[in-house]
């Protein structure tokens, strides 16, 4: 585990929020976990950060940026913003619950 003084930016800053999408579950089978993070942090921030928030051993990260899209809205055109994807794997045994069960 990493301590939590390496950050000079709070963990909710770096890790904005899971993804949930088709290929993204298919993964949670194999123990990776998809998330958006902040475009200008780096893989070390981001396993610090992982590991601080959900109490996990983080053995792999890869990131990729993705491209802005064209969004329209009636006659106005614009850009969706511009984001990073990164894709954890997590060591034997340990898990993200992503799904709040009631």
């Amino acid at each position: 585990m990493v301590d939590s003084s390496y950050f000079n930016r709070s963990s909710a800053d770096i890790i904005k929020y899971p993804i949930i999408t088709d290929k993204a579950t298919r993964l949670l089978e194999n123990n990776q976990y998809s998330f958006i993070v902040n475009p200008s942090s780096d893989k070390i921030t981001i396993k610090a950060a992982i590991e601080y928030l959900f109490n996990v051993k983080v053995t792999k990260i890869n990131t990729c940026h993705l491209p802005k899209k064209k969004k329209r809205v009636g006659k106005y055109l614009g850009w969706k913003s511009h984001y990073k994807k990164a894709i954890v794997t997590l060591a034997d045994g340990d898990t993200i619950n992503l799904f709040a069960e009631n």
